[in-house]
């Protein structure tokens, strides 16, 4: 079965979650791309988008509508050769409005997970619950006489003990997207032990279609990424614990985030990347990974005590940040919450102190005026030479906190979690927008 010919009918689960609407949005426009190939007349595509509700699968359609009129305005050019023999489509306005419609008559909303019984590729986006993903797996391949090929959003659970476990012989991959979807270029692709060749093959194939970067990682719980993610929020929390005699909570957290974000030159710090991602999520992806670390605790108080008192962060509906450890307001954090008291502390009222005692530090850069910066190599250089030159608390931190990442990075090599360093970097700059990769040179 050729590329096409899988790709006629697909079943997307979680289709209407932060993922799972990326990926229906990308394999969607790439299968109304492959239906207006004039080899594929008269073929039929259809991808079924199943979710659990149906006011959230009216957001879906209603969230593909706008995204597909952004797609189509970006290859208007292309598109008019596309529709080269339609004499009814005259304006720009005409070509856009009819690929959002073929984009859109691809995709079919349903709550029942039937619809999956006829897909040949299965993506799976539903929520990192190792249980419930095999249990949806037993359903679809139980039902499904074509022997279904599943490509799994986890990012954490190792991928032979789903193969196995759902009795999937092999035709099941790690295919990890980073959010969101339609817009991160990077997937990781985890084999499982008994992965087929052609369903890997197929992983390939559409990531270079989507030109997405793939990078493989060994069937490791948490991969390269979240391998990374974790113990950076674990470092940071411990970092907080240690200092907070000197430093109330609030003033310990806005420390290690701004020392993550500010002078580290990351696009995000550490806690507000946390909120991002959702401080449930965070915690969930380290319960999925503590029983693999043998001699690690993958395992956050921190997080604990902020959840025991419903503070999860994670986004509204249109992207918006919720407020988590940080309370935001335009997107930025304005205060911090605190445990003890059980309200957020304004960042305002203690900034300036905590900003002194940091001591001397260099002359930062923003993320944004770096990350793309041609001289970006010599502006990290020169930064990270005078950083390694200065002793106070601030520096300390910093230097620390920058070694610890190294660390951590160089261990995911060790243990046998990334191929190469490179693969590594690769994650961190593509992933998580890194302005540098975590193995590096620049303290040495």
């Amino acid at each position: 079965m050729n590329y096409e010919e899988s790709l006629q009918n697909v079943s997307v689960l979680g289709a209407a979650g932060k993922m799972g609407s990326g990926i229906v949005l990308l394999t969607a426009a790439e299968m109304a791309d492959l239906s207006l190939k004039p080899e594929n007349k008269g073929k039929t595509f259809v991808l079924h988008a199943i979710d659990v509700s149906d006011e959230a699968l009216s957001g879906l359609m209603r969230y593909l509508k706008t995204q597909v009129v952004k797609v189509a305005e970006k290859k208007a050019v292309m598109l008019r050769k596309v529709y080269a023999d339609r004499k009814d489509l005259i304006e720009n306005s005409d070509i856009i409005d009819q690929y959002v419609f073929d984009v859109l008559h691809v995709v079919k909303p349903t709550k029942l997970l039937e619809a999956a019984r006829d897909s040949k590729v299965i993506f799976e986006a539903i929520k990192e619950d190792p249980d419930l993903k095999i249990s949806v797996y037993k359903k679809i391949n139980d039902n499904n006489p074509r022997k279904p090929w599943f490509f799994t959003n986890t990012s954490s659970i190792p991928i032979t003990w789903l193969d196995e476990k759902a009795n999937l012989e092999g035709r099941i991959v790690g295919y990890h997207f980073y959010n969101p979807p339609a817009v991160q270029k990077l997937v990781e692709l985890i084999k499982s032990q008994h992965t087929l060749k052609e369903v890997e093959d197929f992983g390939l194939m559409y990531a270079k279609n989507l030109k997405k970067v793939i990078v493989p990682a060994h069937d490791v719980a948490g991969f390269i990424g979240n391998g990374h993610f974790m113990r950076d929020i674990l470092y940071a929390g411990n970092e907080v614990e240690k200092i907070k005699g000197e430093y109330t909570f609030a003033e310990a957290v806005y420390l290690l985030n701004k020392i993550s974000q500010d002078y580290l030159i990351r696009p995000m710090g550490i806690f507000q990347l946390v909120d991002y991602v959702g401080i449930d999520v965070c915690s969930l992806i380290m319960s999925v990974m503590k029983p693999y670390m043998k001699t690690e605790n993958i395992h956050s108080p921190m997080l604990d005590l902020l959840l025991s008192m419903d503070v999860r962060g994670g986004q509204y509906a249109d992207g918006s940040q919720k407020d988590g450890i940080l309370k935001y307001e335009k997107g930025k954090p304005v205060a911090v919450f605190d445990p003890g008291t059980k309200q957020y502390i304004p960042i305002a009222g203690f900034q300036e102190k905590t900003d002194k005692k940091l001591g001397a530090m260099p002359v930062v850069r923003p993320w944004k005026t770096v990350v793309n910066n041609a001289a970006k190599e010599e502006l990290l250089t020169t930064y990270f030479k005078e950083l390694k030159s200065l002793t106070g608390f601030g520096a300390g931190l910093t230097k620390a906190y920058a070694l610890r990442s190294r660390d951590i990075g160089k261990k995911l090599v060790i243990d046998g979690v990334a191929f190469s360093e490179q693969d590594v970097n690769t994650v961190l700059l593509t992933g998580f927008f890194h302005a540098y990769g975590p193995i590096n040179n620049y303290l040495n």
